[in-house]
C-alpha cells in the first residue's frame, strides 16, 4: 500500500495547478464541484538499477496517491458540503496544504491580501469544525455505556472530551501532544486535524522563493514542527506534461534539481518517518514502504501478513553493496550479507529475503 495524501487549500490558492504539477494528471481547474484523484509512481533511481541487474518480469515502484478536494469554503458548514469534502481525506496519511504566496490581479483570492498565516488558520478552523462534530457524535454514542459504568467507555469519553475542549480553544488535534492512550481513544474518529501537514508555498516564479509570504509560511511551519516546500505551480504543471529528458532541462532552467513530486516525496517521507526497502528476483523487483524503526517482522508484514506471523529471520544486503559489487554472490563472498532476527530495524535501501514458517 502506497503513501496517501490529501490536497487541501482555500479557493484560488492554485491547488489544482499544484495537483497537476505533482501528478501530471492535467486536471481542469474550472470544475470546483468534485475531487480529483491520481496515483503516481514514486521515482527512485535504485529501482532502475535493480531492474537492469535482475531483468525481472515485473517492476513495482512505490506509489503516491493524491486526493485533491475542491477549495474549502469558509462559513459553509451548514450545507453539508464541507463535511462531504473533508470526508474524502479521512483515510489519508498526511495533508498537503497549498498556500497562495503570489499576487495576481487576474486570479482574485477573495480575501483581498496574500496572508499565509491567516489562510492556515482559516483551513484549520474548517478541519476542527468537522472534528468537533465527529467527537460530539462519539461522546453521545458512549453515553449509555458510561452510565452503565463501562471503564473503557469512561476512559474514551474523557479522552475525547479533552481533545474536543482543546479544539474549541482553537488547537488542532495534531498540536495537542496526544499520548498513546488518547490517540487510541480517538482512532476511529479519523480526525482530519490530527493528520500531519506538509505546507506547499505556491509561487509564480522562482524569483519569489524568498518573498515575504514564503518566509512567513516557512516560519509558521517551523513553529509547529512542520515542513514547507516551494513550488512554481504553473511552470511545474506545464513541465510535468513534457517527456522526461525535457523535464530535466526545463527544471534546470528554473534552477531546480528535482521536480515538485520528488521534493514533496522527500519531505513527506521525512515528516512521516518512512523508509523504502526492496525485494528482488527474476519474477519481480519491488519497493516496499515501512516506518523508520519498524522491526523486521513488521516490515515483513508489509509484504504479506503471513510473513509477519511466521517470521523466522531476514536475510539482508545493502543496496549500496549490491550496486558496487554487482551480484548477490559477490556480496555474500565479501561477507556483506547479514542474517537478522526479530529485533532488527529495517533501514532505507535494505534488500531483503524473509524466511518464515508457513504453518503458523
Amino acid at each position: 500500500m502506497g503513501l496517501k495524501c490529501g490536497l487541501v487549500g482555500l479557493p484560488s490558492c492554485g491547488k489544482t495547478v499544484i495537483f497537476n504539477a505533482i501528478t501530471a494528471a492535467g486536471a481542469s481547474s474550472y470544475d470546483g464541484s468534485e475531487m480529483n484523484r491520481a496515483v503516481v509512481s514514486v521515482p527512485d533511481q535504485r529501482l532502475n538499477v535493480l531492474a537492469e541487474m535482475y531483468r525481472p518480469r515485473k517492476v513495482v515502484p512505490a506509489t503516491l496517491e493524491v486526493v485533491d478536494i475542491p477549495g474549502i469554503e469558509t462559513g459553509s458548514r451548514g450545507d453539508g458540503r464541507g463535511s462531504r469534502l473533508l470526508g474524502y481525506i479521512k483515510n489519508v496519511d498526511a495533508l498537503l496544504h497549498v498556500i497562495r504566496c503570489f499576487e495576481d490581479g487576474s486570479v482574485p483570492s477573495g480575501r483581498g491580501t496574500v496572508d499565509p498565516v491567516r489562510d492556515i488558520e482559516t483551513v484549520d478552523l474548517e478541519l476542527m469544525a468537522a472534528d468537533s462534530t465527529t467527537l460530539e457524535n462519539k461522546i453521545k454514542r458512549l453515553e449509555k455505556k458510561v452510565r452503565g459504568g463501562d471503564k473503557d467507555a469512561v476512559r474514551d469519553t474523557t479522552n475525547c472530551q479533552k481533545v474536543y475542549d482543546a479544539i474549541q480553544q482553537g488547537i488542532p488535534a495534531r498540536k495537542q501532544g496526544l499520548n498513546a492512550q488518547e490517540l487510541a481513544s480517538v482512532y476511529d474518529c479519523q480526525l482530519v486535524s490530527l493528520r500531519p501537514v506538509l505546507y506547499i508555498a505556491n509561487i509564480r516564479s522562482i524569483e519569489e522563493a524568498g518573498s515575504e509570504p514564503v518566509v512567513a509560511l516557512e516560519q509558521c511551519a517551523r513553529g509547529e514542527g512542520a515542513k514547507a516546500i516551494v513550488v512554481c505551480g504553473k511552470d511545474e504543471a506545464d513541465i510535468s506534461q513534457l517527456e522526461k529528458d525535457e523535464q530535466q532541462e526545463f527544471l534546470r532552467e528554473l534552477g531546480l534539481k528535482e521536480s515538485s513530486m520528488e521534493r514533496l516525496i522527500g519531505a513527506a517521507y521525512a515528516m512521516l518517518g518512512l523508509v523504502n526497502f526492496f525485494t528482488t528476483g527474476e519474477d519481480e523487483v519491488r519497493i516496499w514502504t515501512c516506518g523508520k524503526g519498524d522491526k523486521a517482522p513488521v516490515a515483513a508484514g508489509k509484504i504479506h501478513t503471513d510473513l509477519e506471523k511466521g517470521f523466522i529471520r531476514m536475510e539482508v544486503i545493502r543496496y549500496e553493496d549490491l550496486a558496487e559489487l554487482g551480484s548477490e554472490v559477490a556480496v555474500a563472498r565479501a561477507g556483506k550479507q547479514r542474517i537478522e532476527g526479530r529485533e532488527y530495524e529495517v533501514q532505507d535501501g535494505d534488500i531483503v529475503v524473509v524466511r518464515f514458517n508457513s504453518s503458523r
